[in-house]
């Protein structure tokens, strides 16, 4: 059985598939289509593309370093601290690139190029999103499974939604507006993430280093910012650059899966049909590739986590094809329409969590 709640103007904003009808098996889809990425060579790494952007990014942090020198004691300092909010999640993408074995020629080399950009660059603890994300591919938007549907401040299924109390619920009543506000706190919730799991209990695999990368990063970082600059400047500084990555890093990752088909914990899919219905991809073409660090081609990545960013549009045909073939919804729409999509999802996933009865007409009754 299914439940399923659609908005004409913005497709589906809730469906929980609970069994195996609304998605027949399809055996050789995936398998069929591997074999055309395969034989295209999408899966072959590519050193030059890596390269390129790497060298951009560091002359982008060389400019940014520079202007933070020249430009002293200056509000415009402000302009440094949200270009480094974007270079920050630059580099992310190429850490969540290279933990997914897209950059170098062996896994171990991936790992320790991503355990050093995510962590020692961006202050992110990679043994953390490492064991997350792993799970979310596994079960992208599985009830009790995918923990970037798990509730947080924001609530992704209406059960959450309904036992949010106190400052959660207000929240959540409003969360869809309130979302992009949200992320403005995502960039310093990430670091606090990170420092926790590190300090926890539970064992970390690499703990002492990711440790020792964390409290450099930030000497490296903050110290020149509360060194050169006044207090009140330095704080703002500090302020606008967390906020512009939190806000860059959640623009990126929301569109992704928030308002896709949410699957029942106990539903048996196959691979090919889990991963496509569940994923969204944003078109644009290489301007939303580069915005977006392949994200937008999240279909593709998730069906291919290991493929190189450049090879993404290419076997984007190949899926859509197979796709098109089998009858299988394959979901692509604009950057703004997406975040359109999550903010109707979250508001109406955050009714829930308000008042039956509270409502202006209700209020009127009430007071009759």
């Amino acid at each position: 059985m299914s439940s399923t709640v659609l908005d004409s103007r913005l497709g589906p904003v809730r469906q929980t598939y609970a069994g195996t009808k609304e998605f027949p098996p399809i055996a050789r889809a995936y398998t069929e289509v591997s074999q055309a990425v395969r034989e295209g060579g999408f899966l072959r790494r590519t050193p030059w593309f890596y390269s390129g952007v790497g060298a951009a990014v560091a002359l982008g942090f060389g400019g940014a370093i520079a202007g933070f020198v020249l430009l002293g004691d200056t509000w415009y300092q402000l302009l440094i601290a949200a270009a480094l909010g974007i270079l920050f999640t630059q580099v992310a993408f190429l850490s969540h690139e290279a933990a997914h074995r897209q950059i170098l020629a062996s896994g171990p080399a991936n790992d320790r190029l991503a355990r050093i950009l995510g962590t020692g660059i961006v202050g992110l603890s990679y043994s953390w999103w490492t064991s997350k994300h792993t799970r979310h591919h596994a079960n992208p938007n599985r009830v009790g499974k995918d923990p970037d549907i798990e509730v947080d401040t924001v609530s992704f299924l209406d059960e959450d939604a309904s036992s949010a109390r106190g400052l959660r619920r207000a929240i959540t009543r409003r969360q869809g507006w309130l979302f992009f506000p949200l992320l403005t706190l995502e960039g310093l919730n990430l670091h606090i993430l990170a420092v926790r799991h590190l300090v926890g209990r539970e064992a970390v695999k690499g703990r002492w280093t990711e440790i020792a990368l964390l409290v450099a990063r930030f000497a490296i970082v903050l110290t020149p910012v509360f060194l050169f600059l006044p207090l009140g400047m330095a704080f703002a500084f500090l302020g606008v650059q967390l906020a512009v990555f939190g806000v860059y890093m959640g623009a990126s990752f929301a569109p992704n899966h928030k308002g896709m088909p949410v699957i029942d914990k106990d539903a048996k899919l196959d691979f090919f049909t889990k991963q496509v219905r569940t994923s969204r991809n944003v078109s644009g073409g290489w301007w939303a590739t580069w915005l977006m660090g392949g994200l937008n081609y999240q279909i593709e990545h998730h069906l291919f986590p290991n493929m190189p960013r450049p090879h993404l549009a290419q076997a984007r045909k190949l899926v859509r094809e197979q796709c098109r073939t089998l009858d299988v919804p394959y979901t692509e729409t604009t950057l703004w329409r997406s975040y359109g999509i999550v903010i109707a999802y979250l508001n109406r996933v955050g009714l829930a969590a308000r008042d039956p009865f509270d409502c202006p007409a209700a209020a009127t009754l009430r007071r009759a």
